[in-house]
């Protein structure tokens, strides 16, 4: 006999809608991540004023604008692929931290210097809600 809720529904009927909207959640968490990183990616590849500007502000050669942005567009597509997506996620990790480390470095402010843990606080959440392989990895998760 399977256990019950009080509203009569079993827990496997629970427990199905509960990773429906996990995995519905965990798609827009990582879409909109990856719109974001993508966009990011894409505006140092076409250089307005804006990034070249925030570009000298913290201590890079408008040179190297390109590679950074390839590496970002690669990092976060594969993010976007299921097969990939934990490399991606950690490799994201890794140029994430990087931008904290140089916003640190410029002097930037509190916003500008934990958006990134921000952002990669929600690739990860992102990626933990629509993976049930990787959520039976992480003790904080039921």
């Amino acid at each position: 006999m399977t256990p019950t809720l009080r509203n009569g529904q079993s827990f496997a009927a629970g427990s199905s809608s509960s990773s429906k909207r996990m995995l519905w959640t965990g798609r827009a968490l990582s879409g909109l991540a990856a719109l974001f990183l993508l966009m990011d990616g894409t505006m140092k590849l076409f250089k307005p004023s804006f990034v070249l500007e925030a570009t000298e502000r913290l201590g890079f050669p408008i040179s190297a604008l390109v590679g950074i942005g390839t590496i970002l567009i690669l990092c976060t597509i594969l993010y976007v692929i299921p097969r990939t997506s934990v490399l991606g996620a950690a490799l994201l990790t890794g140029y994430l931290g990087g931008a904290v480390a140089t916003h640190v470095h410029a002097r930037s402010t509190w916003f500008e210097t934990l958006f990134p843990v921000m952002m990669g606080m929600m690739v990860w959440a992102g990626l933990v809600l629509r993976n049930s392989r990787l959520r039976q990895l992480m003790p904080f998760v039921d």
